[in-house]
This record gives structure tokens, C-alpha cells and sequence, in this order.
């Protein structure tokens, strides 16, 4: 959002982010200068809200409303609609099922024009279940900054000074899907096989405390390290000798993946989702079965262990980011979409 919100901002346009004013992306919006609306979800106050947000979306004028969520897309898409905006978009960035198909297909089209998706996979997935037009649904990934996240530059101080241990690590918002259990199981495995490396996790979320007491049960607390939050993840996959991605459910193309293509960090990555349209097996990276841990730590092992076939795929890999997954190249897209419908 923030990317897309900047880009056009650069591009001459008027752009606002509303957001609960107690959120990060609201906080985030703030210091990089957005202009920023509070957004109030409680449903309780929904009718008054949504009048509300009608009336403000008037006064500016706006012509594109983006939401990215399910209780923004129900509110800002029945304020968006009050105000008669021209066009109205519903972004999706992981792939889930939805229990309510009839209620659901209307957030997707009585309130908003047009669907975007952050891989094919979900884009296939939505005209499955809704029977949606191809053009009524677009993938679009999430573009990467490619004066961040490159080759060369600082890499962050992950381990202990002097530590000449391998880093092998996962970078994401500690949720269940993620595969965390997966990666530890296939840390413990390359432990007992004698593997010189340390397993990093870098992020914050509600399943740490689970996180950890795998690690403790595991007996494996003296080879992984958890960070927490972040903010220098380009340092942080500059870093890395392999990036594990290793999700269970619910992925688009993980941003994380691209920024790490970006960065020549290899990467292994699960079946699941879009992970396999930016990681390839045996082009761009290597993928495993979902869930499979056995076959998680083999894929790491080669990757630490055959450089040349390594280096030849994250060469392959930043080749690709730089060609399709830049930050200009999403905006261009977005650009494209928006001025083709409301030419209409």
C-alpha cells in the first residue's frame, strides 16, 4: 500500500491512506510525509462511519479507492459508493477460501469495479469460485524497490562476531501458516547431519511463543536465533546464504521472495500459492512439497553445498525481479488499469 501510495505521490497525483490511526501502515503513512485519514472500523458505528467517509471522499474528489481488507473493503466500498467514485478496487494479497460465496461475491462486485490479486494463483482461484470474466480480475505482484533491495550494500549482524556458521533464515510475520514448525524441523535435521549453520527468524507476530518452545523442545536453541522486527531487511537478506519460504497456505507471491531475488539471496520455497511463479525450481530457486521438512533440509543442504547451480539461479532470479517485479513496472500496471477504466 505505501508503495503504490509513494509511487503515485512521486507520479504528480493526490494520494491518501485511511487507516485505523492506532495502526503501523497508519504510523508508517505519517513519517513518510502520506496524507493520512483515521479510519474508525468498528462495526457498531458502521452506518455513521461509511456516511461519514462518503462525505469526506466527496469533498476530495477521489477517483480511485483501493482497499485491501475485509472490513475496509465492506466500509470504505459502501462509503466509496455513496460518494459515487468512479472506481473502486478490491486488492487481495493472499489466497483463502470463503465459506459465504454469495456474500462475499458482493464485496468483490456490488462494491468494487474491479479485483486485483498479487499472483495467478489467486486470480485462478477467484474466477473459479465467483465464475468472474478474465477481465474483471488482474494480477499485478507487489513491485520491489530496486535501489534497496540489491546485491551490493550492508549486511546486517546476525550472529555472534567471528561466528563463520552459515545463515540460513526466514523473514516474515510470525503467523501459523508460515511455516515455521516446517523450518525448525528441517533446522533440527541439518543440526543432526552436521551441517555448519545458524537458522535465523526475523519477525514479530502471534505465534512466537509457539515459535519458541519448538525451538526449546527441539533442542535446537543454540543454533537459531529469532530478531523480532526488523526494519533493514535488504541488510538482512544480503545476510543470508538461503532464504526458506517455506508456507503451508494462503501465499500470493510473497513479497519477501522478490526482495530477496533482488538482493542475489537463493531461496527455497514451498509449492503453495504463488510461490512457484517467482521461484522456479531449478531456474530461479528450488521448491519443496508444503510441509515437508525432510525434503526442506535436502533443498537448503544443496544450496549451501552446489555453488555453481546456486549462483546460476539467483543470477537468473535477480534477472527476472529486475526485468518484471520492479516498483516502476507495478506502478506502470496500476497506472494502466486505473486509466483504462475510468476512461470508460
Amino acid at each position: 500500500m505505501l508503495a503504490e501510495l509513494a509511487g503515485f505521490k512521486r507520479r504528480g497525483c493526490d494520494v491518501w491512506l485511511l487507516a485505523p490511526r492506532e495502526s503501523e501502515v497508519f504510523k508508517r503513512a505519517t513519517a513518510a510525509g502520506i496524507a493520512v485519514e483515521a479510519l474508525d472500523v468498528t462495526r457498531l458505528l458502521f452506518p455513521v462511519t461509511a456516511l461519514r467517509l462518503a462525505n469526506w471522499l466527496r469533498r476530495q474528489r477521489v477517483d480511485v479507492v483501493n482497499t485491501h481488507s475485509s472490513r475496509d473493503g465492506w466500509l470504505v466500498g459502501v462509503g466509496a459508493r455513496l460518494a459515487r467514485v468512479p472506481l473502486v478496487i478490491r486488492t487481495r494479497h493472499i489466497d483463502v477460501d470463503y465459506p459465504n460465496r454469495w456474500l462475499s461475491r458482493h464485496a468483490f462486485t456490488t462494491f468494487a469495479d474491479h479485483v486485483l490479486t498479487t499472483s495467478d494463483r489467486i486470480t485462478a482461484h477467484f474466477q473459479e469460485l465467483f465464475h468472474f470474466a478474465t477481465d474483471r480480475v488482474s494480477t499485478v505482484p507487489t513491485g520491489i524497490d530496486l535501489e534497496r533491495f540489491r546485491p551490493d550494500g550492508p549486511r546486517a549482524e546476525l550472529g555472534a562476531k567471528g561466528d563463520a556458521a552459515l545463515l540460513v533464515g526466514m523473514v516474515s510475520v510470525l503467523r501459523s501458516w508460515k511455516g515455521h514448525a516446517v523450518f525448525l524441523d528441517a533446522a533440527e535435521q541439518l543440526v543432526e547431519a552436521g551441517v555448519k549453520a545458524r537458522f535465523v527468524i526475523v519477525g514479530e507476530g502471534p505465534v512466537r511463543d509457539r515459535i519458541e518452545r519448538l525451538v526449546a523442545a527441539l533442542g535446537i536453541a543454540g543454533h537459531v536465533t529469532l530478531t523480532g522486527h526488523r526494519e533493514d531487511v535488504a541488510e538482512v537478506l544480503r545476510a543470508l546464504s538461503v532464504l526458506a519460504i517455506p508456507s503451508t497456505a494462503h501465499e500470493g507471491i510473497p513479497q519477501v521472495g522478490l526482495q530477496a531475488l533482488a538482493c542475489a539471496t537463493p531461496v527455497v520455497g514451498s509449492d503453495v500459492g504463488g510461490i512457484p511463479e517467482i521461484i522456479r525450481h531449478g531456474e530461479t530457486g528450488r521448491i519443496v512439497k508444503s510441509g515437508d521438512a525432510a525434503s526442506l533440509a535436502s533443498a537448503i543442504r544443496e544450496t549451501l553445498e552446489q555453488r555453481d547451480d546456486t549462483g546460476a539461479m539467483t543470477a537468473r532470479g535477480l534477472a527476472l525481479v529486475r526485468q518484471h517485479h520492479s516498483l516502476d513496472a507495478m506502478l506502470d500496471k496500476l497506472d494502466a488499469l486505473y486509466s483504462k477504466h475510468l476512461a470508460t
